[in-house]
């Protein structure tokens, strides 16, 4: 015992100093290790001058001053080395990791490991990853980092619903524990969630123009709030006359718009952090989120309404809300919505991808009357001036008109909509502004 060396699981300290707590927190966090009081950083031997009292100071300082208690892992002795007292303070693994000082927190700067002969902060990562070990794979009972948190918009919920939402209900319902330190699911319904909700407006088919976006934030149930409210902004009504009856449909049905936007909320594996994503269309609305299926589910399960709840806090919540009715009947709602279409939702899944696609029923009716040869429509749209009409109606309500819009709003060929809009121009009723793919058509 002649010659101290420090290693990974040797640190030599001639005095007590603050440091010594990060290092026997490191040492916790990692593989555990020894530190020696009394012996200088060369591994010169100087001894200390009262060691019952050293040891009574470090015994206080870590238990005042690290998280979670840590006493148990600790051994502390008196050696005699060439005459002189050393105090050696042995530090074994802890189970209850990660362990860190109270002053700052479950943070970089209050988490610390060992890495060589140093003691350094933690990162982030490695203190979700040490979270995980000690408390399982639920991501929603796990505890963020972040513990500064705030509920108005959940409150606000709760509030609309007459379910209270205090101390004790936030308990029971997983969002903050007996230990009182907030869990995942209570990060998911604070205003500081950091996962968020990406809408895109396509004009078209696909992504060649580009028409808005939107970032929504907050709790989920602001997010969801939101992101709907968005949607429903262009999810057009369409009327149609039958004789002398007008029959008004909307582009998507609402409520497979709102079974998707729960069933994306519900699923999503949150231990990711990219947002998820809507994508629409003229003809169709994308909703897509990371996290696939659970073992053991397939997609034929999902259709038929067999439902693993990859987060079942978060679902219960939903459902003392009234946001969902039962596990696995969304996607059996959204389905029956469309079950007078010929275009039915497409549900694409991967190993980490759920995506489900949502026709719009209105523009499937356009091409399925061209298809079958509608003879009204024909007739209607052969008349030179009721197409005119039709054109100009549709710049009013959008603003412009694309010559490709055109060919798919009147079921024409390109030749034809070519035609009509040059009339139109030389009548000096729309002037033609852009170049190229660029190029539409507005009123003079």
């Amino acid at each position: 015992m002649n010659n101290f060396i420090e290693d990974e699981h040797t640190e030599l300290k001639e005095i007590i100093v603050e440091d010594i707590k990060k290092i026997i927190v490191g040492f916790a966090n990692s593989e555990g290790g020894t530190l020696y009081i009394g012996i200088k950083d060369n591994g010169k031997v100087v001894g200390v001058d009262n060691p019952d009292k050293t040891m009574q100071q470090i015994g206080n300082m870590v238990r005042d001053s690290i998280k979670p208690d840590i006493t148990m892992f600790i051994h502390y002795n008196i050696i005699d080395i060439k005459k002189k007292k050393v105090i050696s303070v042995s530090v074994q693994k802890g189970t209850n990791k990660p362990y860190y000082l109270a002053k700052y927190g479950l943070k970089p700067s209050g988490v610390f490991v060992r890495q060589g002969t140093s003691t350094v902060s933690a990162s982030d990562n490695s203190i979700r990853n040490m979270i995980k070990e000690t408390d399982g794979d639920t991501f929603e009972e796990m505890i963020p980092s972040l513990q500064q948190l705030t509920f108005n918009s959940t409150k606000k919920e709760f509030s609309l619903r007459n379910i209270p939402f205090g101390k004790q209900q936030m308990l029971s319902l997983g969002i903050i524990r007996k230990d009182n330190w907030f869990t995942n699911l209570a990060l998911l319904l604070s205003d500081q969630c950091i996962q968020t909700f990406k809408v895109a407006v396509f004009n078209g088919i696909d992504q060649n123009y580009f028409q808005d976006r939107r970032e929504f934030s907050g709790s989920l149930l602001k997010q969801l709030n939101d992101t709907y409210e968005f949607i429903d902004q262009h999810n057009q009504t369409r009327a149609k006359f039958d004789g002398l009856l007008r029959i008004d449909n909307k582009d998507y049905p609402e409520v497979a718009l709102r079974e998707a936007l729960l069933n994306t909320v519900v699923h999503r594996d949150y231990s990711f952090k990219s947002s998820s994503l809507v994508s629409i269309y003229t003809d169709k609305i994308e909703i897509t989120s990371i996290g696939g299926l659970l073992p053991g589910v397939n997609k034929d399960d999902i259709l038929i309404g067999y439902s693993v709840c990859r987060n079942r806090n978060l679902a219960n919540i939903f459902y003392r809300l009234k946001l969902i009715e039962a596990y696995g009947t969304g996607i059996k709602k959204i389905m029956n919505s469309y079950s007078d279409c010929e275009n039915k939702p497409i549900i694409e899944i991967t190993t980490n991808i759920f995506k489900i696609t949502l026709p719009n029923k209105n523009y499937v009716s356009n091409k399925t009357e061209s298809k079958k040869n509608n003879q009204n429509t024909i007739s209607y749209y052969n008349n030179i001036q009721n197409r005119d009409e039709y054109i100009i109606s549709y710049i009013k309500k959008n603003g412009k008109i694309t010559r490709k819009e055109l060919e798919n709003y009147l079921s024409i060929s390109q030749a034809t909509a070519n035609r009509l809009l040059k009339k139109l121009v030389e009548k000096n009723i729309i002037k033609n502004k852009g170049l190229g793919k660029n190029s539409y058509y507005e009123l003079v």
